[in-house]
């Protein structure tokens, strides 16, 4: 990167901490193609190995070929070794705030996964936090930096991007922007400029909430689609054709989302991130949270009404939290198969994506071994699907309607 604050100093441009997960590996393959020196940290040793043979770890459309280019013209390397951090101008760290079993978000994640790599954090560097934080964690981590006795800026750029189109997204969208200084703020622009021109420059507090409220914004939109669906439901009538009735060519009612398993790694918890920031003051949130975590209740209840689950041998369809993705982390697909599991004779299942789950069985025998089917994740391998089998079909992937 010509003309960096740091000169010459340093033998990367970026390292990125947690930089083989589907928010880091795609951030760092994108600055590579950019022409950045970038460098990986992260505490998987296979992941670590998987990434410098130039091999995606998980499905990521568009990124396998990129990575591939990347790690051949050694602009990219991976380790496990936290040493790696002191190599480069700019520190991006993707580990988010979790939230514990009782929903409680831990404040303290990022400072403590920081603590291994502080003593490799050098003067000029400009730490970047890139995932989703509780409002307050960048002046935390700004509080403990100021404790190291080094002299570096930080900054929080949270990632706006959607699994599976990382590749596009990082490039085409507006990028948030965010620091203490009038410096730290020059330089994070200047970094993510290599992405795109459009940036959008906040206050750190402002950015913590303009990415939960994006997310927040999301989950609770998927709760009115779904409280709407079981309403229609419950009534014998079909909420997708009426959806799309009220929205066609109707442009206040066009962003109206479809019913299905609202799940992932990010919407659920910074909904109950910003109820805690509220102290616990958010009855939308929370209703949207027992709506969404609900529905997979909701179905077998119907399903219960409709047949004699007891006896049944119930096929599930999908179990990735998304449809052509295979990242099964907090997919309600699993929610589904528990209650199943209580309520059915058997339960089987089948993802054409998902390779990380040992139970799972071939797709043709789900299907040819079942009494019932469920579509969990609307897989577009799905379209096609063929069955005298009765269908339980909430996101009408197969085009006849989502009634239950």
């Amino acid at each position: 990167m010509a003309g960096s604050p740091a000169g010459g100093q340093f033998d990367r441009d970026v390292v990125v901490i947690g930089g083989c997960g589907h928010v880091g590996l795609p951030l760092a393959i994108a600055f590579a193609d950019r022409g950045a020196r970038v460098g990986i940290y992260d505490v998987s040793e296979a992941a670590v190995a998987t990434v410098n043979a130039g091999t995606l770890p998980f499905d990521e459309p568009g990124a396998a070929p990129v990575l591939e280019r990347a790690v051949a013209a050694g602009r990219l390397q991976a380790s496990s070794d936290p040493s790696i951090v002191g190599s480069a101008e700019h520190v991006v760290v993707v580990i988010g705030t979790p939230v514990d079993e009782h929903l409680n978000p831990d404040q303290q994640a990022i400072p403590n996964a920081l603590g291994s790599c502080a003593p490799y954090l050098r003067d000029g560097q400009l730490l970047v936090l890139r995932s989703t934080v509780f409002p307050g964690v960048t002046a935390l981590v700004e509080k403990m930096v100021a404790g190291l006795g080094v002299e570096l800026e930080v900054a929080f750029c949270p990632e706006r991007i959607a699994e599976g189109k990382a590749m596009t997204e990082l490039f085409e969208l507006p990028q948030i922007v965010s620091a203490r200084s009038p410096r730290g703020l020059k330089r994070a622009s200047k970094l993510f400029g290599l992405l795109t021109d459009s940036i959008v420059e906040l206050s750190p507090e402002e950015a913590e909430l303009a990415k939960l409220f994006t997310n927040v914004w999301r989950y609770i939109k998927f709760a009115t689609a779904n409280q709407f669906y079981m309403m229609a439901n419950d009534r014998g009538l079909d909420f997708e054709r009426i959806r799309k009735g009220l929205s066609q060519d109707y442009p206040r009612a066009a962003d109206m989302p479809g019913a299905g398993l609202a799940a992932g790694p990010c919407l659920f918890k910074d909904t109950m991130q910003l109820a805690a920031f509220n102290n616990n003051q958010f009855a939308l949130g929370h209703t949207a949270m027992t709506i969404n975590e609900g529905l997979p209740l909701y179905l077998v209840h119907r399903l219960e009404q409709r047949f004699d689950l007891g006896s049944m041998t119930v096929g599930i369809l999908g179990m990735a939290f998304k449809g052509g993705s295979d990242d099964i982390r907090s997919s309600l697909s699993y929610k589904l198969k528990r209650i199943l599991a209580f309520k059915a004779g058997k339960v089987l299942c089948a993802d054409p994506y998902v390779t990380v789950d040992p139970n799972l069985v071939p797709q043709e025998d789900v299907i040819a071994q079942s009494d019932l089917l469920v579509i969990a994740a609307p897989h577009p391998q799905y379209r096609g699907l063929v069955t005298d089998k009765p269908v339980a079909d909430i996101w009408n992937i197969l085009g006849n309607g989502v009634r239950v």
